[in-house]
């Protein structure tokens, strides 16, 4: 059901000329969360395709999952530490971050080293938030470059951050935060700042600055005034994608969710994961005669396709917390979106659609039930979702145009190629 604007479609087209082996190799890191992983490996794919031998450094902690079917990658794991340190709390994903960001100094520079003394490397490609990796490449003489697996106007708010804290207010001229409300960074920081989500902010990208260039999972026609922002505060910047979460909600907001779907009166497919509702194994919290009430409009499964699901033609809305990459596959293939971000850029992400882009409705008022089905109502059944849709298909005509021989992505992704094979 894949149609020629999806995520798959379009890695193929960056990656229909390959060229011989140029014998460069590179090592590549990804931080080891589904959202993370999941484009390093794409990106991995689509570098291999361009010649580079690819190795993967990785943790134990939730490797890289199907590792048999990149036959051309080695992987090598390394010690995180988690598995000796009980204190860790590996619910809360930016302490892991942090832990880990001083645990893997010593395996990661070791492992590294030793690549080193096997054969050259070109560069190590790592992700943003792995922030020490940027010391050990420097005391290797080995450049780095971040990968940055959310959007360039995330990139301006994280950097605003901290002097948004420092001043107390969103009174600033600072590219990106004009857009953010107070409500919007409270989401961002959900769980509070003595969690050290600043600190790990603050770092990523002050290492960010400091590395050889940033590849961005986006596309120049996309982010437009923003590309032309992060040209002048970060070095080098490759909006080379599109190429292709977790949240919680407790019970109380899973039945407002589900009285606002039955509300609305519209079919609908609803994925909820197993494990996704705060003391429920699947769909124990879901309210007593809903599905009666339901009948057959609508149907609920634990996974779907994404992807291909949103490439179907019956799809008229996507309801989503707005992680990066799920945000592109709606862009891709010309779907609004009815946005409920959590944390971390999921909120930065849902303001950009719904004020930018104006391609989704925000949730203002988080899980009620009449906000719900007026959000509803307003994608799939009012002339404004009609426009949104209009918006998201040109949106999807220039994500194919950037794809092709002579489009923004192809061509950034030549100049990485190039400014790789410099070093």
């Amino acid at each position: 059901m894949q149609n020629k604007g999806s995520p798959a479609t379009t890695t193929t087209t960056i990656m229909s000329t390959q060229p011989p082996s140029n014998n460069r190799r590179l090592v590549l890191f990804p931080l080891p969360f589904q959202g993370h992983i999941n484009p390093m490996l794409q990106l991995a794919k689509i570098l291999h395709a361009k010649g580079f031998k690819i190795t993967i450094i990785h943790t134990q902690f939730n490797p890289p999952p199907n590792q048999s079917n990149y036959p051309h990658f080695t992987f090598l794991s390394i010690s995180d530490g988690l598995s000796k340190d009980s204190n860790v709390n590996l619910n809360t994903s930016n302490y892991v971050i942090n832990f880990m960001n001083k645990s893997c100094i010593d395996p990661f520079r070791s492992c590294l080293a030793r690549l080193l003394e096997e054969e050259p490397v070109a560069c190590l490609i790592s992700d943003s938030l792995w922030h020490f990796t940027q010391s050990v490449a420097d005391g290797l003489n080995l450049p780095r470059i971040v990968l940055w697996t959310s959007s360039m106007f995330c990139i301006l708010v994280y950097a605003a951050l901290p002097f948004v804290h420092e001043n107390g207010n969103l009174k600033t001229t600072i590219q990106g935060m004009q857009l953010m409300t107070q409500k919007d960074i409270l989401m961002i920081y959900s769980g509070g700042f003595e969690e050290g989500k600043l600190e790990l902010i603050s770092s990523m990208i002050k290492e960010t600055n400091a590395s050889s260039g940033v590849i961005y999972n986006t596309f120049k026609e996309l982010e437009e005034p923003e590309f032309v922002a992060v040209s002048q505060d970060f070095h080098n910047p490759y909006p080379i994608g599109p190429f292709h979460n977790i949240a919680q909600m407790d019970e109380a907001e899973f039945a407002n969710m589900a009285w606002g779907l039955a509300s609305s009166k519209q079919r609908f497919l609803w994925v909820v994961r197993p494990g996704s509702v705060r003391g429920s194994e699947w769909l124990e919290a879901l309210p007593k005669g809903l599905m009666d009430e339901v009948g057959e409009r609508g149907c609920i499964v634990k996974w779907a396709p994404q992807q291909e699901v949103l490439a179907h033609p019956a799809i008229g809305g996507f309801w989503t917390h707005c992680g990066w990459n799920s945000t592109l596959e709606s862009i891709c293939e010309g779907v609004p979106m009815i946005c409920s971000p959590c944390s971390y850029d999921q909120p930065i992400n849902a303001r950009y659609v719904a004020a930018v882009l104006r391609i989704g409705v925000m949730l203002e008022n988080g899980m009620e039930v009449q906000e719900i089905e007026k959000a509803i109502t307003r994608v799939m059944v009012d002339k404004e979702g009609d426009e949104m849709r209009e918006r998201s298909k040109s949106l999807q005509e220039k994500v194919n145009l950037s794809l092709q021989k002579d489009g923004s992505a192809t061509q950034a992704l030549e100049n990485l190629v190039d400014y790789i094979l410099s070093f």
